[in-house]
């Protein structure tokens, strides 16, 4: 199980690396899109947008259905809900760790006051 959650952590953050694929996110956002439409607003071969999607779609970002000769993309079944409460076990760590450093800053600042009134 925990290798599991690892590999899609690795998936999706892998996916999420990219700005073009972030982009393809934002816009599925906004509606479903062929490959075709993504490669043009992304100013990108076929081929390179075909890469693109690929990635996000193992990542289950992404999902693709073809109907005809066009394959269109909408936003994947996975909500990025293993990766938010990832980041707010860092963020959390964090904000304690910013808080134990304020708290030495302040003690600091109160001996440099004494110190230099006993100059």
């Amino acid at each position: 199980m925990v290798q599991h959650a690892r590999a899609r952590l690795d998936a999706s953050f892998g996916a999420l690396s990219d700005a073009t694929r972030r982009g393809v996110l934002e816009q599925l956002g906004r509606g479903d899109a062929s490959i075709t439409d993504l490669a043009e607003r992304f100013h990108m071969t076929l081929t390179g947008m075909k890469k693109h999607v690929g990635v996000l779609e193992e990542a289950g970002l992404v999902s693709t259905e073809k109907v005809g000769r066009v394959r269109t993309c909408k936003l994947g079944p996975r909500r990025l809900e293993e990766e938010t409460a990832w980041l707010e076990r860092y963020r959390q760590l964090w904000d304690t760790r910013f808080d134990a450093l304020d708290e030495v800053v302040e003690e600091l600042k109160r001996k440099e006051k004494v110190d230099g009134r006993k100059k």
